[in-house]
């Protein structure tokens, strides 16, 4: 729970439902490895503002290019072992927030990367075993998440266990971000 404009006390929902881009290479196989400097490449590094770093996302990723002009506020990226791999870049978080992505989902993450982008607020998901399973999702598919039991469905059919939010991520996203989860601790 968070606090709103008036003391009163909200709950961020906890499932949401968006439009799929899953990040295949240009052989058509999962993306792994995918490093921050691939989903926000360093010539961009002059830009302090996160609602323009938006526009970048993704750019230096080959086939993905023109992801940024395409994305909607609601989707949902997938990609496979190890996404946001590499420095501890915090833009290559902040520009899919910048675009309103409602979450990410990956067999893996980077260490550094999960940890920033749990900090932040944006919502990731691990899902053990997706790169086996990767032929069934599919870029425009419509995939629903609930971050409180890791329970993922595909077109409203296919479904899939993820690893849910544990207690501090969850605390996290509820609150916005790191530091307003720090505030309602009121330490």
């Amino acid at each position: 729970m968070w606090a709103g404009r008036n003391g009163e006390l909200r709950m961020k929902a906890t499932q949401i439902k968006g439009r799929l881009w899953v990040l295949t290479d240009p052989e058509g196989k999962l993306y792994d490895d995918v490093d921050t400097d691939m989903i926000f490449h360093n010539s961009h590094l002059h830009i302090t503002v996160v609602e323009e770093m938006g526009q970048y996302a993704l750019g230096n990723l080959k086939g993905w290019e023109d992801f940024a002009r395409n994305a909607r506020p609601g989707d949902v990226i997938v990609a496979g072992k190890n996404f946001g791999a590499g420095s501890s870049r915090q833009q290559a978080v902040d520009c899919f927030r910048a675009l309103g992505i409602a979450a990410i989902v990956a067999e893996s993450f980077g260490a550094i990367y999960k940890r920033n982008a749990i900090n932040s607020g944006l919502p990731i998901v691990s899902l053990p075993g997706l790169t086996e399973r990767a032929g069934e999702f599919q870029t425009g598919a419509e995939l629903e998440v609930d971050f409180e039991t890791g329970q993922l469905s595909l077109d409203g059919e296919k479904t899939c266990q993820a690893e849910p939010f544990s207690q501090v991520q969850m605390d996290i996203f509820q609150a916005g971000d790191l530091f307003a989860y720090g505030k309602s601790l009121g330490g």
